[in-house]
Formats: structure tokens, sequence, C-alpha cells
């Protein structure tokens, strides 16, 4: 039998639960163990529970309490492991986006966003849902006090990186897709050649490389509305052509990951 995925709902819009409830009926490897929308009640359900997931509103102003002050407390239990935190939020703000994370948060969605649905952020955790396991099943055997390897990390950094550039509609069918992902992370790890060094791992020249990664680049940039890559592409773009050139992509999701790594 497939393990199921246990999920907590902090939230405090009657009909978006009500939706959640609905695709989650619907569906058989992920249960949900409780719904509030108060900060403190949902801090005594993970201590009771202890869910893989916690799906958290930020604001809750129909309920009590917030999403950042349940992060913080989250933070100092020594109930572990911790689940996995996908934030929802109506908050744009980048600096917001940046505490959350830095507090435990795993992934932000931005309700505004036009994709954006209860479906949509449950089948976002069921993507996730090995690697949720793996990392909970790793803190279990440290005792709560998970030392993540270099390997380990690197592959949470190319989940991350891959969810970030699935918004903007590169398709994993799109080979320069991979390139992109790999040189991202390879220079959030400190290394300035990361096209040498994805053309190195792949025996192939750093010419076909960048062609490859432009390629997916202008793809994206011609077919995704345009509302959809302002929203979620938020660097200015220099080029002429009015799309990002390889090293301007990059360094964007450089920028913007950096600091959770």
């Amino acid at each position: 039998m497939e393990k199921l995925l246990t999920v907590l709902l902090v939230e405090d819009d009657r009909e978006e639960c009500e939706e959640f409830e609905r695709h989650l009926e619907s569906i058989e490897d992920i249960r949900l163990i409780g719904i509030t929308n108060n900060e403190r009640d949902a801090i005594e359900l993970v201590k009771d529970h202890l869910p893989d997931a916690v799906i958290l509103d930020l604001e809750l102003h129909k309920g009590s309490g917030n999403g950042v002050s349940f992060l913080e407390t989250l933070g100092q239990m020594s109930a572990k492991p911790s689940p996995y935190i996908l934030v929802t939020t109506h908050n744009v703000s980048r600096i917001t986006h940046n505490r959350v994370r830095q507090l435990g948060a795993d992934f932000v969605m931005v309700k505004s966003q036009e994709d954006y649905s209860a479906k949509s952020v449950v089948e976002f955790l069921r993507s996730h849902k090995q690697l949720i396991h793996d990392l909970r099943k790793k803190m279990q055997r440290v005792g709560g006090s998970v030392k993540v390897s270099p390997f380990d990390k690197r592959k949470r950094l190319e989940v991350r990186v891959a969810a970030e550039i699935d918004m903007i509609g590169i398709s994993p069918r799109v080979l320069g897709r991979a390139y992109l992902i790999e040189a991202i992370v390879i220079r959030i790890g400190g290394q300035t050649d990361f096209i040498t060094e994805v053309a190195k791992k792949h025996r192939k020249t750093n010419a076909s490389i960048e062609r490859a990664m432009q390629n997916s680049i202008n793809r994206a940039w011609s077919t995704m509305h345009p509302e959809d890559l302002i929203q979620n592409y938020t660097s200015r773009v220099r080029s002429d052509k009015g799309v990002p050139t390889v090293t301007e992509f990059i360094y964007h999701y450089v920028n913007k990951l950096k600091t959770e790594y």
C-alpha cells in the first residue's frame, strides 16, 4: 500500500477550506488530519499528530494569530521531525517571503497567481511526497537533529529550482531545462563558470549547452501568458529581444534562492 502523506491545513477562508476538503476526498494518498484558522490550535495539532506537511496561510484575519508567529513558535518546539511547510499567501513582498523561508518554510505559493487553487497546492505536495518522507525519516533516525548531507542538500535545492522554473512554463520535456537547473545549483554552490561545468558533465560544448538553455527560455517567453511571466519572473529583462539571456536568467534565481541555502 502506498504510504500516506498527512497534512494539516491552517486557513481562515471557509470557501477555500471546503475546496481543499472536496479535492482531498477524491484522492487516496493524502490524509487531512485537521483544519484550523487559529495559530495556537495549529501548534497543538502539530504536537498531537506530527503531520508530514502543513499548508499554512500567512494571514489569518478571520481566525487568530498569523503564519509568521506560527513558524517562530514551531522553530522553538522540541517535537520532531518538523513538518514540510507550504506557505500560501496574498502577500507578494519578497522581504516577507525571504523571512518565512528563514523561519523554516519550504515553499511559498502566492494566491493571486492565475493557476492557484486547492488542487494545485495539493498536487504540488504530492509531487514532493517522497522527498518529504525521506527527510522526515532522516530526522527520526538522528533523534530530530538532522544534518543534511551535501548530496541531500543539493537534491533538495534541485527540486526547489525545478518548482520555480515550472511556474514560468519551462517543461521537463525541454532539453535546456535540466541544464538550467544544474547551472543555477552550481552557481549557488559558489562556482562561477557554471556553463563549463554543465558542459563537462554532459560531454558537450559550452556553445551547445548555452544554446539549449537559451532556447528553453525563449520558448517559455513565447508561450506563457505575459502576466504569468511578470508575476513569476520579477527581474528586469535588459535584452532588446525582451527575453532574459542565460546569464540574466540564472542570476535571477541564484539571487532569489541563495539565502535559503
